[in-house]
């Protein structure tokens, strides 16, 4: 069995910097270091005041600790993990260019009033189950040891769930609604058109490449895995860095 730290430097990129920024905000706010207040999506003072970093820091905050905390950290380490490590293996800057979707959806959601919410880190949790159930629908899933059911409801039961237990729901809905909105337009309306209308830009390849999240070496030497160099990428690793051909799904179309 791996030590903690081996699993956290197992984890790819763009799943472990987006974990631990949630993991060390809600520790900065359970010790007083960082008021909520402060970090909320409020779009007054980001207009009025200059606050842009409220519409970044709104996506790290999860609530106190708490087993809700504790779960959608989970939520990340599972899903988050699997889609990087599965269907965008190889691809970083289109799995980050995912997240950076999303976000800008809830952000422009949020400024409608019925659907703010002064906190979207939930939400952005809630996208990455609902687009791993629609990667694997027909995995078999046993949702918190109570009921097995197919991977592709999996989102609805845990809407549910959230309801049973007084959770609000409208965070759990803004998150369904964004991974539906990306997974139609790079996959269900390139099926249909032959057409990708959401191709990841080519800062975001840049970003990638000058974050170094390109290569990653296991801590034996034996080999190295590399993340983020992928053939559709315009940026091409550093001389010396080993390459890996791009396996993901044929009708993911880059067009």
């Amino acid at each position: 069995m791996s030590s903690p730290a081996e699993f956290y430097n197992s984890l790819p990129p763009v799943s472990k910097a987006y974990g631990t920024l949630c993991l060390l905000t809600t520790a900065a706010t359970q010790l007083g270091l960082l008021s909520p207040v402060n970090i909320a999506l409020i779009y007054q003072p980001v207009f009025t005041q200059l606050q842009v970093w409220r519409l970044l820091t709104s996506f790290f905050f999860l609530g106190r600790f708490s087993i809700n905390f504790g779960i959608r950290l989970l939520m990340i380490a599972r899903y988050g993990v699997q889609l990087e490590k599965g269907p965008f293996d190889k691809r970083t800057a289109d799995f980050l260019w995912m997240m950076i979707f999303g976000a800008f959806t809830l952000l422009v959601l949020s400024a409608i009033p019925f659907f703010w919410s002064p906190f979207l880190g939930i939400s952005m949790v809630f996208m990455l189950p609902y687009v791993w159930s629609r990667e694997f629908p027909t995995a078999q899933i046993n949702l918190y040891g109570l009921v097995t059911l197919k991977a592709f409801y999996l989102p609805w039961a845990m809407l549910m769930l959230d309801v049973i237990f007084g959770s609000p729901i409208m965070p759990d809905l803004l998150g369904i609604f964004a991974g539906h909105a990306y997974y139609f337009l790079t996959v269900l309306h390139p099926l249909a058109t032959g057409k990708n209308l959401l191709k990841t830009p080519f800062w975001v390849h840049r970003l990638v490449a000058s974050l170094g999240w390109g290569v990653q070496s296991n801590t034996r030497g034996v080999q190295s895995n590399t993340w983020g160099v992928q053939s559709n990428s315009p940026v091409q690793p550093n001389a010396g860095t080993s390459s890996v051909a791009f396996r993901g799904r044929s009708y993911r179309l880059d067009r």
